[in-house]
């Protein structure tokens, strides 16, 4: 790793301990970045190409339960003008246009022939009941624009989400658009999460989970499976324990091979993909497409290596 760049690589993020260990690489290998806070952010259509050897996205669409909402369609224009001036962006364009909407990945999986879980798509809550008609129960209300398990409410019955919806109580996000989707009870209790740097396998991880919370970040993950304690360098430090479990985990082929796949229709260098086993059937699903990628908490200690690193690395290499 050498800090070769003349040009600095632009860091556009939003929140504010995601990313203080890719920080802490950049400036532990001296490398030239700039940090661009896209709460607080400008751009001037009529101006070329910014000075940056390579942008990397990190914008979160969960951006607004931190009071940052305003920075998650500006996103979308910044990175259009990035793109009409052939500036390289690491997670660009395409790629959050794919991440923040969940309806989209739906018809990318659809589309690559991978199976995910039944749902339909509304754009106003009176429709919620109707759209559930021949899903399995129960089934979860998904924000189209959430993060982090934002805004996902299960519901058990038909009755139960009808009474919701007349009361007028269904939240369909700040895109007014969501899923009804079914509701997959995970086998063992635990999803997959795999991880891909350049589009290509970098690591997997089981995360065993109670089922009651659908936030399943990976640096939130505070115990092994053997109970030891992880350090959460990407966490606030008053950040509560979750009770999420994880192990390392290297999938199969037939894993592997469709998760790269998805990323590269999705137009993702740097993510995660989640799946999990129906446990009523067996059934495989893929579920979520994530182009904001929280590497797991203490990762050596998970996986054997820092991706932090591997990730600089990267970054070095895509810059001009």
């Amino acid at each position: 790793m050498s800090a070769t760049t003349e040009r600095p690589i632009a860091i556009y993020y939003e929140h504010p301990d995601w990313f203080r260990p890719l920080f802490a690489e950049l400036d532990r290998w001296r490398v030239p970045y700039v940090r661009l806070d896209a709460a607080r952010h400008r751009f001037d259509a009529s101006d070329g190409p910014p000075p940056y050897s390579l942008v990397f996205n990190r914008m979160s669409p969960s951006a607004y339960l931190r009071g940052a909402g305003n920075a998650i369609f500006y996103t979308l224009h910044y990175l259009a003008h990035l793109k009409r001036h052939g500036v390289r962006v690491i997670n660009g364009y395409d790629a959050y246009v794919t991440e923040t909407s969940k309806a989209l990945q739906l018809a990318l999986l659809e589309q690559l022939g991978l199976p995910h879980p039944r749902a339909r798509v509304i754009n106003n809550a009176a429709e919620a009941t109707a759209a559930a008609r021949g899903l399995r129960f129960p089934v979860v209300l998904k924000p189209n624009i959430g993060g982090s398990g934002a805004g996902i409410r299960r519901f058990e019955t038909p009755e139960q989400l009808d009474q919701t919806a007349q009361a007028g109580a269904l939240d369909l996000g700040i895109d007014h658009t969501a899923l009804v989707q079914e509701f997959i009870p995970a086998a063992d209790q635990r999803i997959v999460r795999v991880e891909v740097l350049g589009g290509r396998y970098l690591y997997a991880i089981r995360i065993y989970t109670s089922g009651e919370s659908f936030n399943l970040c990976p640096a939130d993950v505070c115990q092994t499976v053997g109970g030891a304690e992880l350090v959460r360098a990407a966490c606030p430090v008053d950040a509560p324990k979750n009770n999420l479990r994880v192990e390392g985990y290297t999938p199969p082929p037939e894993i592997v091979a469709p998760v790269e796949c998805i990323m590269q229709a999705a137009h993702i260098d740097v993510g995660g993909v989640e799946y999990m086993i129906d446990e009523r059937d067996g059934r495989l699903n893929f579920y979520d497409i994530n182009a904001l990628s929280n590497f797991v908490a203490d990762a050596p200690r998970v996986v054997g290596f820092d991706p932090f690193a591997r990730l600089v690395d990267y970054l070095e290499a895509e810059a001009d």
